[in-house]
């Protein structure tokens, strides 16, 4: 192999290195005045959250109808985006110390909903 291949190959492998170290977090971006996941879909907070706390408050039933917004392992916290820590030990993002949520019912990005159901539910805003 010539010397050109070597450091091309050693250039191609410090390169992919830097990338499989990037963050996987897709961050939400703000459509319509709501903060959106990465598919588009509104994402929600919870009244009965308490910002900052580093918990959810909603779980089991409640989270089958408000499927968390989660995050992985590898994912960091970046600017007002925080990991909160579910009951059940999985990570979920959280806005400003309000974890995240989507609502079931919403069927199409730009869906919203959820604002405003039980009086508890609120559209996440940027």
């Amino acid at each position: 192999m010539s010397p050109f291949r070597l450091s091309s190959a050693g250039l191609a492998v410090v390169l992919l290195s830097g990338l499989l170290a990037l963050p996987s977090f897709a961050q939400p971006k703000a459509a319509d005045g709501a903060l959106v996941g990465p598919s588009g879909m509104t994402l929600y907070t919870f009244d009965k959250d308490t910002a900052g706390s580093g918990k959810s408050a909603c779980n089991g039933g409640c989270a089958a109808n408000w499927p968390p917004f989660m995050a992985t392992d590898s994912d960091k916290p970046a600017g007002d985006f925080t990991i909160v820590t579910r009951d059940d030990g999985k990570k979920q993002w959280a806005a400003k110390g309000w974890p995240l949520y989507y609502w079931s019912k919403d069927t199409k990005p730009g869906d919203k909903t959820g604002d405003g159901v039980g009086g508890a539910w609120k559209t996440a805003k940027p």
